[in-house]
């Protein structure tokens, strides 16, 4: 039997309550990001250019076969060898109702935030609940986070030791950026000493988000083999078809534990994650017709 949803697609999950009586549900904002979503596939197929679905939109593929429904947003990587190509591409190709954030095209992007690139709906409006580093570009569009997949270490020790460095560097970013202070030179070491890693390990069996990530846990950091990872798959997602991991649900397993994906209780597929968590966690406030707060 084919897997189904457990949890109604009619649930509302509510977002934002507006002044003049009007909700803006998750599944809204769902719809604005598979535009965005849409557009990445496109340039990326044009350009021959690598990318997946990871993290909770991954999990979705399995579980739902698109977004988890209190899910508020999507994650894709973009292997680092083709990370200069999809820039020329979006630079190019990226449709006008889109434009993207990076560090490489504006210092003041934050550059261990956890995405390396924002890619963003003009005519829309999102503040994160992020409140230790702010968006300091100018544009605060609904958007789609891409980040860099890195060659890692196969030595797990050697792997923390360098991560450890970087999450001592972490308060001083910080500090200067909510200081407004400059800190491009700081920035742009660690960007370099996130690369150098990268291509030193270039051979490695395996592979995973920049070391210059510094909130995943010590020994948490999901780190995959490349077998595991490549070469891409095309699975089902919202009536679409975008890429994701080579092997799946294995990786989900040991991303987010053994028991992520739904189970079978003898009539039905059943969400395993409890339901205290299953509600959306990224969105601050949202504006889906303008480009600012009302």
């Amino acid at each position: 039997m084919e897997k189904k949803d457990c949890i109604e697609r009619k649930k509302d999950y509510i977002l934002q309550k507006n002044s003049d009586g009007t909700v803006i549900t998750v599944r809204d904002l769902q719809l604005q990001v598979l535009e965005i979503m849409d557009e990445i596939h496109r340039v990326c197929v044009k350009n021959n250019i690598r990318y997946g679905l990871i993290a909770g939109s991954a999990l979705g593929i399995v579980n739902y076969k698109g977004f988890i429904p209190w899910d508020d947003d999507i994650d894709v990587c973009i292997m680092r060898e083709d990370w200069e190509k999809f820039i020329a591409a979006l630079d190019r190709d990226l449709d006008d109702k889109f434009y993207f954030q990076c560090f490489e095209k504006d210092y003041k992007f934050n550059v261990i935030n956890g995405p390396t690139m924002k890619i963003r709906k003009r005519g829309t409006y999102l503040e994160e609940t992020n409140f230790l580093l702010k968006n300091r570009c100018p544009g605060n569009g609904i958007f789609v986070d891409v980040i860099i997949y890195d060659n890692r270490s196969d030595n797990a020790f050697n792997d923390q030791l360098h991560q450890i460095f970087v999450k001592c560097l972490v308060p001083f970013y910080v500090l200067l950026d909510n200081l407004r202070l400059p800190h491009t030179a700081f920035s742009k070491f660690i960007r370099w000493f996130a690369e150098k890693y990268a291509r030193h390990h270039e051979d490695s069996k395996r592979v995973s988000q920049p070391i210059s990530v510094p909130w995943e846990k010590f020994l948490k950091d999901p780190i995959f083999l490349k077998e595991d990872v490549f070469p891409f798959k095309l699975y089902d997602f919202e009536g679409r078809k975008f890429y994701s991991y080579n092997n799946i649900e294995k990786i989900l397993k040991e991303w987010y534990g053994p028991n992520c994906l739904k189970r079978w209780n003898g009539q039905e597929w059943e969400e395993t994650l409890s339901v205290e968590k299953q509600k959306p966690k990224h969105v601050a406030y949202i504006n889906l017709n303008g480009d600012k707060r009302k």
